[in-house]
């Protein structure tokens, strides 16, 4: 067999880009007379291309690749300090809109930008809308100016909106992309359906060219519910100022869309782009979907635009225009947003306290520890309770602490780490990065808990930091009239037999293939199995965990 060269792409990564090309060129001559197509694109695009587009989708992928780090490390760049924490942050909020936490949500947000944001481009124009208007008469107008200044400008300002009026931290351009939507829905409703469904080709096509060949199989897995960290506060807020500035578009070109497709389409767009995903949370590891309530804010939504789109010059009462009740109806939940945002995001850490009670790893400003049981301090930094829910929210896991950038965050969850067994937290700012290490290990006791314990290196450290025990966890079966616990400590595991309340004897956990021997029973290690002989009798009480 042949091998080519590493540098060569692989025959696929050619096929599925010439296959496309070829198929639209065939497409393109049975649909249209010569020509057409690229006149029309002319018509509203400088030189037929969408470079609002293009500049857009550069700009958020140099931050990922620059100032996220993500061209040294791809599939952990630099995230915590480019979330929107707070308003007293504002490298946090200047940036959150346009970095992400990793290769998956960098390329949805980017399939989703390609798909919609030129037809968003295609409505706005470079080009004025009337016949024999000259282009270049003012700045405003100038084709050049519309497509590498102004529409660029307009998405980094929707951008910025997204973060600051946002309820809480947040972090990604799908608000920009969910605006792409608004915008273009409002004047192409059926185009911009379509336009949706047409990201998850692009994806597709995208990971058949990164990975031709995929081979799987069977595995355990960790995550959390798939709605979970779902923005959709900040996606219904980028959402509404597409379909405002659409509307405010529409109105100045007196144009019109129809009421049905516009609301059928709005819906469907609605439901599967998981508008609907409105969650919160029920306890550390638990959350809760309201979909019931999303679907009503879904259908509240289409009502809201189709309103405010199809409502013409007409008077509704003395002193108010069908249009300024349409405009109105968008601004009040806008309103609402903002008035909910802006406190919220005032709220700092403070001098927070590091949780828990062991050791951190202090790296330039940021603290990371492990604790478990403890209030996210900044969920819980405004104390809310609402329909049976309430801000006062706990925590455990790996825990980031910098009080100069705002940030209180639960970077990798107990149930993670436990499945995992290790991982490292990535901390930094623009031009640095560092990893801090984290290793969990511990013993599952037969038919009971387990007992476990965490530690922690720095960048620059030689040994690891013990930072966190667990609670002993009893065995559930009795041995000779004893009952038998793991006891975590100090970065030892122990065993202590007791009778009733009394303490027979206590030992660290024998290495493999060794023994000790409290009271009655002997203990034996196996591998990763402990086993204890009674009278003859031997029977497993605790084993290594085991980690994915």
């Amino acid at each position: 067999m042949v091998q080519l060269p590493p540098w060569l792409p692989a025959p696929t990564q050619v096929a599925i880009p010439a296959v496309v090309l070829l198929s639209l060129a065939l497409v393109r001559h049975l649909d249209a007379p010569a020509g057409e197509w690229g006149r029309k694109l002319r018509s509203r695009f400088l030189l037929g291309v969408p470079w609002g587009t293009v500049v857009s989708v550069l700009g958020v992928l140099a931050v990922y690749l620059v100032v996220q780090q993500g061209a040294g490390n791809w599939r952990n760049p630099v995230t915590l300090p480019f979330s929107s924490w707070s308003y007293l942050y504002p490298e946090g909020w200047l940036l959150a809109p346009f970095s992400h936490t990793g290769p998956g949500h960098l390329v949805g947000n980017l399939t989703t930008t390609l798909a919609v944001a030129p037809l968003a481009e295609y409505f706005f124009g470079h080009f004025p809308s009337k016949r024999g208007e000259n282009p270049f008469f003012s700045r405003t107008t100038n084709p050049w100016v519309r497509a590498f200044v102004i529409f660029p400008a307009g998405v980094a300002l929707v951008g910025l909106a997204t973060s600051i009026f946002a309820w809480g931290p947040i972090i990604g351009f799908s608000g920009v992309a969910f605006a792409f939507v608004g915008f273009a829905l409002v004047r192409y409703p059926l185009l911009t359906v379509v336009a949706v469904s047409a990201q998850g080709a692009i994806r597709t096509a995208y990971q058949a060219m990164r990975d031709p060949v995929v081979v799987g199989s069977a595995s355990r897995s960790f995550g959390n519910p798939w709605w979970y960290g779902t923005a959709v506060q900040g996606h219904t807020l980028g959402l509404l100022l597409g379909i405002l500035l659409g509307v405010a578009v529409l109105y100045r070109r007196r144009e019109r869309v129809g009421a049905l497709r516009l609301w059928t389409s709005a819906v469907v767009l609605g439901m599967s782009m998981t508008l609907w995903a409105v969650w919160w949370y029920r306890g550390e590891s638990s959350y809760v979907l309201y979909r019931g309530w999303g679907v009503v804010l879904v259908v509240a939504l289409a009502v809201l635009t189709t309103v405010a789109a199809t409502a013409d010059r007409g008077p509704l009462f003395d002193n108010a225009s069908r249009q300024q009740v349409g405009l109105l109806a968008l601004l009040l939940p806008l309103a609402v947003m903002v008035g909910v945002a802006v406190p919220v995001n005032f709220t700092t850490v403070g001098d927070a306290s590091i949780p828990g009670d062991g050791p951190a790893i202090e790296v330039r400003g940021y603290d990371v520890t492990y604790a478990e049981g403890v209030q996210n301090q900044k969920v819980s930094a405004i104390d809310v309770s609402m329909f049976g829910e309430t801000t006062d929210v706990t925590t455990s896991g790996v825990v980031v602490v910098n009080d100069d950038r705002e940030i209180w965050s639960q970077a990798v969850s107990k149930g993670r780490l436990g499945f995992a067994g290790r991982t490292s937290v990535r901390v930094g700012g623009v031009g640095w990065a560092e990893d801090v290490r984290v290793e969990r290990r511990g013993w599952s006791a037969a038919n009971g808990p387990k007992a476990y314990q965490v530690w922690l290196r720095g960048p620059d450290d030689e040994e690891w930091t013990h930072t966190f025990a667990s609670e002993p966890a009893t065995v559930g079966a009795t041995l000779a009239n004893h009952s038998v616990e793991v006891v975590p400590a100090n970065g030892t595991f122990y065993l202590r037999l007791a009778s009733g309340n009394v303490t027979v004897g206590t030992a660290a956990i024998p290495e493999r293939n060794e023994s000790v021997t409290l009271g009655p029973v002997r203990f034996e290690r196996e591998n990763r199995k402990l086993l204890a002989a009674v009278n003859g009798t031997r029977v497993q009480v605790a084993a290594r965990e085991t980690y994915r």
